[in-house]
């Protein structure tokens, strides 16, 4: 088991751990700051540096398909990891810049899903753009979302996470708004993220603290995928064409 320090603190840019393993998938260390993918956000990139002061680039984190509740730093490609054996404290630290994007983007999701009150089929969360895919067939306008978007930006609204029983969620069905991404069970509770008066679903990704953190992200493309799909595309409005 990895202990997952970004759950709780989604600010922690790095943290002291040990390596417990390492395969084929990558390290596993006993703790990380590091966010592995799921959900449909990226897993985190950054560095692990060994007591001689080696520095391993950890270019993408995963789940470790093999080993339950293990979660795998991925060296870049031909990295060096001879110093990194079982039993070797390091330095983890992530890329704090792309952790920022990642976490504007996905509170950026958040709220487009406030804006827009249908199932969501689809989520991807990079650190160069979001999307969102819309089990709908309505029209949507991209500058009434990026208005609606900046509004609520703009109201600064806390943004908090808690944890609820599973009993919980199954009373409230309405709180699960994804139809591809359903929240882990067996656990005996569920992580949900609160948008204070706007948002309440479960979630375990990474977010900012307030609204006003998210800043100036836009809508930059809305596509009809199908039928009953309508997808919505975020992007940074200073990389906005």
């Amino acid at each position: 088991m990895t202990e997952e320090l970004f759950r709780e603190d989604a600010t922690l840019a790095a943290c002291e751990a040990t390596v417990l393993a390492i395969d084929e998938a990558g390290l596993v260390l006993d703790r990380t700051v590091f966010y592995p993918l799921g959900g449909g956000q990226a897993g985190d990139a950054g560095t692990l540096t060994a007591p001689g002061g080696e520095v391993l680039t950890i270019a993408d984190t995963r789940k470790h398909k093999e080993r339950p509740g293990a979660i795998a730093h991925v060296p870049a490609q031909g990295a060096d990891v001879s110093a990194f054996a079982p039993g070797t404290r390091v330095t983890a630290r992530i890329d704090v810049a792309r952790r920022q994007a990642h976490m504007r983007f996905h509170t950026a999701t958040h709220l487009l899903c406030a804006l827009v009150p249908h199932p969501v089929d689809g989520c991807s969360i990079t650190a160069g753009y979001a999307r969102l895919d819309f089990h709908m067939n309505e029209p949507l306008d991209k500058e009434q979302l990026s208005a609606g978007i900046a509004r609520l930006v703009a109201g600064a609204h806390a943004v908090r996470h808690r944890w609820i029983s599973e009993e919980e969620l199954d009373a409230n069905p309405g709180l699960v708004r994804s139809m591809s991404v359903q929240p882990p069970r067996g656990l005996g509770r569920v992580r949900v993220l609160e948008i204070e008066g706007v948002d309440l679903q479960p979630c375990g990704g990474t977010h900012v603290a307030n609204t006003h953190e998210v800043g100036d992200v836009v809508v930059t493309k809305i596509e009809k995928k199908s039928a009953m799909t309508r997808r919505v595309v975020l992007g940074f409005a200073s990389a906005a064409p």
